[in-house]
């Protein structure tokens, strides 16, 4: 395993440089209650397989995770949210995966936002390359159906915290090694 210069920083391995940052995601429910997953891959680690994951990504310099949140959903669905629609950042994480020959260590704070809209069309013109070529489908999943499904999932532990993250409880995540 790798070493850290901070103490209080989970170990992770040592195979890839590092990215370390600032990030959100985001539980995006439409008007039903069904939750936005993106369906995922790393072309540049085909062993991983396929799973899927929250939207959402790195906070930008000076950026909050509000307004992160805003434009990651812009961006990777084409869905604009209202800022006053997305609740506080209820569950804390720090998670390490391979991406790109890059291994992202960083600091989550995970969000939902409501849709007016039930299962509005994705629009994946403002996508950056990169997840054009990672995202290869998405779906409206119901939380009983995450909470139930075989599928992996990022984060890992979705189908357990979601149901009581979406009734309000609060989380500080242990660390989770993703790949």
């Amino acid at each position: 395993m790798g070493a850290t210069d901070n103490p209080d920083w989970p170990q992770w391995p040592d195979d890839l440089p590092i990215l370390r940052r600032q990030a959100v995601r985001v539980v995006v429910r439409d008007a039903q209650g069904s939750v936005l997953l993106f369906r995922t891959r790393d072309i540049a680690h085909p062993d991983l397989g396929l799973w899927w994951e929250l939207p959402g990504g790195g906070l930008d310099e000076a950026e909050t995770y509000l307004e992160a949140a805003v434009r990651e959903i812009r961006e990777e669905a084409g869905l604009a949210i209202n800022p006053a629609l997305v609740g506080p950042p209820l569950w804390r994480r720090t998670a390490s995966f391979k991406h790109r020959q890059v291994r992202h260590v960083q600091e989550e704070v995970v969000v939902a936002a409501q849709l007016g809209a039930t299962a509005p069309h994705i629009d994946v013109r403002g996508r950056l390359a990169y997840e054009n070529e990672d995202y290869v489908d998405f779906g409206w999943w119901t939380v009983a159906d995450i909470e139930r499904s075989g599928e992996r999932f990022y984060p890992g532990r979705l189908p357990a915290l979601i149901a009581p993250f979406l009734a309000g409880e609060e989380f500080d995540e242990p660390f989770e090694l993703f790949s």
